[in-house]
């Protein structure tokens, strides 16, 4: 059994080939990814709860894939990583397992491939200034996947530790964009062509009042349902889009909380990426427009991100 280790997957990977490899995937509908299986369970009372994340996607008689992940949201103040776990790569024929990945490392190219892809129909083609919110891993991957698809040529980092948005900032400077430390979100979101969003927050940190015409919202975190980086005001905004229906409208508190509360309806999702990429649904219609693109994970991703190292690998 092969191991692909956080250094095979950086080497076997490239936002453009990636991202136009999830844009076929999500195209072509060949994929069978049933929804997640999303169980919580408990951690001491005075810490929040932790998240066991099972995500299945094969394409019949090619490869199978499943990645296996714990979300512990309480990991910062023990200096570890919110995200760990392992994706298995099986011949979907012979059931055979062709390769063991680092999911860490999966997951942070695949998400933010996604998010770029979705920029790519949703963002204005001139968007040149980003607004990261959110610190942690997958912070620079974000930003480098969207200066892959729009001219960016300024990137504002924010987080709630402004040394760790001065690191991210610093261990960025060789992209040869202009990257600096934002200490006053507010000012960053109105500055921002696209804000990019990922964090664990459990009460919204992007306000509607803020938002300004042509903008373009990358909204990555609040995996649960409780969750939430979106305040209604800004919700109500924006046009909606998100990965896939099936597990965006239930899974993450940015548009389960607003649907039961009545703020929006079923009606008011646009798209899901499936649509898009398959041309039946059209992205921005207009330059003044707000998008707001949701991603809660879809395993397709995975798979797709999987076989790709496989096959640079292998």
């Amino acid at each position: 059994m092969t191991y692909a280790g956080p250094d095979q997957i950086n080497h076997a990977l490239s936002f453009p080939s990636l991202i136009e490899a999830l844009r076929l995937a999500f195209a072509s509908g060949e994929a069978v990814t049933p929804l997640r299986h999303h169980h919580d369970y408990k951690n001491p009372p005075e810490e929040r709860d932790s998240t066991l994340l099972l995500m299945p996607s094969w394409i019949p008689g090619k490869d199978l894939g499943v990645k296996v992940v714990t979300v512990s949201p309480n990991n910062a103040k023990h200096q570890l990583p919110a995200i760990h776990g392992v994706y298995l790569l099986f011949d979907a024929h012979t059931g055979d397992c062709r390769l063991v990945l680092d999911a860490k490392t999966l997951t942070t190219w695949r998400t933010a491939a996604t998010s770029a892809l979705a920029s790519s129909f949703l963002s204005r083609e001139d968007s040149s200034a980003l607004l990261m919110v959110g610190t942690g891993a997958l912070g620079p991957q974000l930003i480098r996947a969207h200066a892959s698809v729009r001219p960016i040529k300024k990137v504002m980092v924010w987080g709630r530790s402004r040394d760790k948005a001065e690191a991210l900032a610093h261990s960025l400077q060789g992209l040869g964009i202009e990257i600096v430390p934002e200490t006053n979100l507010a000012e960053g979101i109105g500055l921002a062509d696209i804000v990019s969003c990922a964090t664990l927050s459990e009460s919204p940190v992007i306000h509607g009042k803020y938002l300004r015409a042509g903008q373009h919202l990358d909204m990555v975190g609040a995996y649960r349902p409780h969750l939430r980086e979106a305040d209604d005001e800004a919700i109500r905004r924006v046009s909606i889009f998100v990965d896939h229906y099936q597990g965006a409208l239930h899974e993450t508190g940015d548009l389960a909380i607003p649907l039961r509360e009545g703020v929006i309806k079923r009606s008011d999702i646009r798209a899901e990426l499936s649509e898009l990429c398959s041309g039946q649904r059209q992205g921005r219609s207009n330059p003044g427009e707000i998008t707001f693109f949701k991603s809660v994970g879809h395993a397709l991703e995975d798979l797709v991100a999987a076989r790709m190292v496989a096959g640079n690998y292998l």
